[in-house]
């Protein structure tokens, strides 16, 4: 008989139904369709840049210029509107802006040795500097309205669905998702089994990059707006849905559908905070509590199954 396990998954979902619960109770009007589908406006981008988060982190790295990236390429993308670049190819060169940000972390990462925290806490500062500086910390507005209109509504679902499915897939299903996971788990051990361990993860932090670039079309367009400080503290939500989904920031752990119900929790607290207690300050606190009550539950349930005795198989009989 399969013995039950429990899991990361199975954790979220719980403390999820549990929100739920409570929030029909103190606030039924949070809960209805009309609401929730207005709330789920404010987390494509950050759903979407966590993606990427989440196989960095397999291999053991870390991305912290994700919100700096997607604040670059949403001042660039800007400016090509203000100079009356055609809206399809600010779109593409934004895109690929982002890209080559993305692919600079994984230049220094993988050819110059640098640490990913050290290499990506550098650009954090540096690529919004130079957001400031080429916006002159000035807001930049006036899109057309068909373009605003084409980004908004389903383009973002449609966009993270793919993301996800296809990562997924890769993941599961593919050479290149097994050698994501075998360089998180030993890498100098991936070396020797002719893994190209750079090449993925240059991969994997221009993919980083491509996801930021369009994660800042998408923020431009939802806010009508691009400007340097947009997107502050995306790296710090990203990171903690990973975590909360249940990768493990020693590698080699991680999961899609972790990610997507980490990501669904973090959302549905931190607007249930705001909606209930009209704090947003509150959010910091309950998030961190939360990553802690998620980490302690699944600890217990480990402890309590290595507890139970495991069943002695009798040695045969003599002849």
């Amino acid at each position: 008989m399969k013995t039950f396990r429990w899991s990361r998954e199975l954790t979220l979902i719980v403390l999820l139904v549990c929100l739920m619960g409570a929030a029909s109770v103190l606030e039924p009007k949070f809960v209805t369709v009309r609401a929730q589908t207005l709330l789920a406006t404010h987390l494509w981008e950050l759903a979407l840049v966590a993606i990427p988060m989440l196989l960095i982190v397999i291999t053991a790295g870390i991305d912290l210029s994700v919100g700096s990236m997607v604040a670059l390429s949403a001042v660039s993308f800007g400016l090509m509107f203000e100079r009356n670049v055609p809206p399809v190819v600010a779109v593409a060169l934004t895109v690929v802006i982002g890209t080559l940000l993305g692919g600079l972390n994984g230049w220094f990462v993988t050819k110059m040795k640098v640490h990913p925290l050290l290499v990506t806490l550098a650009t954090l500062a540096a690529y919004r500097g130079m957001a400031e500086g080429i916006s002159t910390a000035r807001a930049i507005s006036g899109y057309p309205d068909w373009l605003l209109s084409a980004l908004q509504g389903p383009t973002p679902v449609v966009i993270f669905v793919l993301a996800a499915l296809g990562t997924h897939l890769v993941m599961t299903r593919t050479y290149f998702g097994r050698w994501v996971l075998a360089i998180g788990t030993e890498e100098n051990v991936s070396r020797f089994s002719r893994i190209p361990v750079d090449r993925v993860k240059l991969w994997l932090y221009g993919f980083s990059g491509l996801i930021c670039g369009i994660a800042a079309i998408l923020l431009v367009a939802r806010n009508n707006t691009a400007k340097a400080d947009m997107a502050s503290g995306l790296e710090l939500d990203a990171i903690t849905a990973v975590v909360l989904g249940g990768a493990s920031i020693h590698g080699g752990k991680g999961r899609v559908t972790g990610l997507v119900l980490g990501l669904i929790l973090i959302h549905e607290t931190r607007e249930f905070v705001s909606w209930h207690w009209k704090q947003n300050e509150l959010n910091l606190v309950v998030i961190g509590s939360l990553l802690i009550l998620t980490v302690l539950l699944e600890n217990i349930a480990e402890i309590r199954k290595n507890r139970k005795p495991q069943p002695v198989n009798p040695a045969p009989a003599k002849s």
